[in-house]
């Protein structure tokens, strides 16, 4: 009996723990045009889960199919992606994650200044309440999302899909 009660605490503990490590990669790499934590635009949802995990949130008030993939649950901090066609259409950081960099070293949480050092060709596009940097590349749309002059997001889409998420 106490073996049972060991082996079903366990199985319980596994259970809890594989969620976990099921998210978005920590640390992540956005490759400008290309791809965001490894996952490329055009991806589909099987392509994702082999990449991220199956531990993601769905939007339910979301006009088109977007999963939600967190570090923590009930915490914001991870990475979305919207889906077209049952495609990867858009792929963005949510709150700041940590470790996040593109290929040059640009890390999130670096002041804007650095952002426009290394890449100079970004246009200004105003959200509600941040700011997005964008660089437009063939039929991709890359986003350095600032808040109060920091790198706070990045975000990888396709053109004339909103830039601002």
């Amino acid at each position: 009996m106490v073996r049972r009660l060991a082996l079903a605490v366990l199985a319980l503990a596994l259970a809890v723990v594989a969620p976990a490590a099921a998210a978005p990669p920590n640390p992540g790499v956005l490759v400008p045009g290309k791809s965001l934590g490894g996952v490329r635009l055009g991806a589909t949802g099987a392509q994702v889960e082999a990449a991220w995990g199956r531990a993601y949130g769905r939007c339910t008030n979301c006009r088109h199919t977007t999963w939600y993939f967190n570090f923590f649950a009930f915490q914001p901090r991870g990475a979305g992606i919207e889906f077209r066609g049952g495609r990867a259409v858009a792929l963005y950081t949510i709150h700041q994650p940590l470790g996040w960099s593109t290929p040059s070293g640009l890390s999130l949480g670096e002041p804007v200044s650095r952002v426009r050092a290394l890449y100079p060709r970004l246009s200004r596009h105003v959200c509600d309440g941040y700011d997005a940097l964008i660089l437009r590349r063939e039929d991709t749309v890359s986003s350095f999302y600032v808040l109060d002059e920091r790198l706070w997001g990045f975000g990888l889409s396709r053109r004339g899909l909103p830039i601002c998420r």
